[in-house]
């Protein structure tokens, strides 16, 4: 014969204040949990303003605190991007809508790619990190992106 047991626990009850998640929208979700993140990541919002970066993300693009980027544009928030070559150029316009960030955002898909950040201080090295993307969505429609990053 069967044997079924039952044990009651107290029901847990926010306290006031605490938002529900009904209450968050699903960029608000993501924000909460890319600031408190140990990982280098990132979220930006359909208009490439910063909405959350990890304190790790900062340090590894080079960015201040994050206090100093949330709500600039990504690539006029400190972020300096280089290409590949000898010579070390700013990355040319082109190229810059298919950083793995903006690429997400216009293509709807996941994207991978390496990053050259220029170096803080001079005479240190730039470092090279790989970034890996994805849409976040908002009604089904594109609403951002989140991305993760690894030091090379």
């Amino acid at each position: 014969m069967a044997h079924v047991e039952l044990s009651l626990s107290e029901v847990f009850v926010p306290s006031a204040g605490t938002p529900t998640e009904q209450g968050y929208d699903n960029i608000g979700r993501w924000s909460a949990t890319v600031s408190r993140a140990d990982e280098p990541c990132l979220l930006i919002d359909a208009e490439t303003l910063v909405m959350a970066v990890s304190a790790a993300g900062c340090d590894l693009l080079r960015l201040g605190a994050p206090e100093d980027v949330i709500g600039l544009p990504l690539l006029d928030g400190g972020l300096r991007l280089l290409d590949f070559t000898a010579y070390r150029g700013e990355l040319a316009e082109p190229e810059i809508d298919k950083i793995p960030p903006l690429l997400a955002l216009s293509s709807g898909r996941l994207a991978r790619g390496l990053l050259r950040i220029e170096a803080a201080a001079e005479g240190a090295p730039d470092a090279t990190v790989d970034a890996i993307s994805t849409p976040v969505l908002a009604d089904g429609t594109v609403a951002g992106s989140l991305t993760f990053f690894s030091e090379v």
